[in-house]
């Protein structure tokens, strides 16, 4: 069950950047209807997975899930760049922060009361009309691609490095943990990663389509956005760890604790216009630079895990509203910062090293805050109990502990976070702008 949740992140962050960039060329309706009917295939799979074939159908039907976001991801945001400009292209990005947040966001209010409720199924059978419904609303779309009169090629080594490098590096993050951080096989993965990465950058630099186009990155507003988004990413760290404390230190249930975080999901969905707002008055930097302090701030209201549970919930309710409103203002002006320093040609290839940034920062901010969370956990207390007096129950003070070194991680990575946009991202960048 856990390689199976595992496999829908694996194969979207290995192919995400690749099949952006082929949508490019191949056309984007193109891939993102692919990328529908691979989401259909998947969940189907996974309604089927019963007696026998049951774990065979589970793992195939995660890794076609993972394609499906690999597929729908980049076409959906290079869409956006490739066909509205200026307001309006803000406005299409606040629409598909929207969906993509606040999707996210009441995923597990939704799964938990459908599985309470129906049956967990269901939840695919849900995604399959999702998918039906997507592709009749693309009837009669013309095609979005690159016109080019110089026939298509197929990048196939600069592809296969990649893969290769992308999904040493998902493995590493997502099971490092359980296989050990200092175990041979995790540091030959780590080597492969980097060494993967280094010859990606050797070999899309030789030749003459590259599915990775490194010119992108030398600008500064495509490349502060991307890293700022990667780091910020990293803070979904603090949601899986305080949900972990709630429940194993604080015995709540599951839906309890998840009910805790709809301020999380109305913000985001509620607030994310105003980020557009923001956008358009002060630019990209001073709203990124709000949001992360933000989420700053949300981390810090998760620290004094010393109360009692019942103090606990209100100072975890607050900060749940704070990551939302900090993701809220984040959210557009950093996706728009990227999209509008992107070649038109390349919105795909563009928006899917965007994304990746994403689904790594998230699987990167998830693993390792899991691990410092089981770490803090069995060491001897040292800040509970020392520096802070633990209320209530002292039975678990040691997870309490590994709960803050955790949250420390995620608080530092969001300072970091934001120096990146503070000395990378410009102050004034026309493209963001609109008269």
């Amino acid at each position: 069950m856990n390689l199976a949740v595992a496999l829908t992140a694996l194969f979207s962050g290995m192919f995400i950047v690749v099949l952006g960039g082929v949508a490019d060329r191949v056309g984007r309706f193109r891939v993102l209807r692919i990328g529908l009917v691979l989401s259909v295939v998947g969940s189907a799979c996974l309604i089927l997975a019963a007696g026998a074939l049951a774990a065979p159908l589970m793992l195939v039907g995660r890794a076609v899930q993972g394609l499906s976001a690999a597929c729908v991801l980049p076409t959906t945001l290079g869409l956006v760049r490739a066909c509205w400009d200026g307001a309006a292209r803000q406005r299409a990005v606040s629409m598909w922060s929207i969906a993509s947040f606040g999707g996210s966001g009441l995923a597990s209010l939704v799964g938990g009361f459908t599985v309470t409720c129906v049956g967990w199924r269901w939840i695919y059978a849900v995604s399959i009309l999702v998918a039906v419904a997507a592709a009749l609303l693309l009837r009669g779309q013309g095609e979005s691609k690159v016109v080019s009169s110089t026939p298509f090629h197929l990048d196939v080594p600069g592809i296969a490095t990649f893969a290769a490098s992308m999904l040493s590096l998902m493995v590493v993050t997502t099971f490092g943990a359980k296989i050990g951080w200092t175990s041979p096989i995790t540091l030959a993965l780590a080597a492969v990663a980097i060494v993967g990465l280094v010859l990606t950058v050797v070999i899309e630099g030789r030749v003459r389509q590259p599915f990775l186009d490194l010119r992108l990155f030398r600008n500064r507003m495509f490349s502060g956005a991307t890293l700022a988004n990667f780091l910020l990413n990293t803070s979904i760290g603090m949601l899986i760890v305080t949900q972990q404390l709630l429940q194993v230190a604080g015995g709540m249930k599951p839906l309890d604790a998840g009910l805790l975080t709809l301020g999380y999901a109305i913000t985001v969905i509620a607030f994310m216009r105003v980020g557009e707002r923001l956008l358009r008055r002060y630019g990209a930097k001073k709203p990124m630079l709000w949001g992360t302090g933000l989420l700053v701030l949300a981390g810090c209201a998760f620290l004094p895990t010393n109360l009692l549970l019942s103090q606990y919930r209100l100072t975890a309710i607050l900060g749940y509203t704070l990551m939302g409103l900090g993701l809220a203002c984040f959210g557009t002006p950093a996706t728009d910062a990227a999209l509008s320093n992107l070649p038109v040609e390349q919105s795909g290839a563009g928006a899917g090293i965007y994304k990746m940034a994403s689904s790594l920062g998230s699987a990167i901010g998830t693993a390792t805050s899991l691990a410092l969370f089981t770490a803090g956990s069995s060491s001897p207390p040292r800040v509970i109990g020392s520096v802070l007096v633990p209320l209530g129950r002292q039975d678990n003070v040691g997870l309490r502990q590994g709960a803050d070194v955790a949250l420390l991680f995620n608080i530092s990575l969001l300072l970091l976070s934001a120096v990146v946009i503070w000395v990378v991202v410009p102050s004034h960048d026309r493209s963001t702008q609109t008269s």
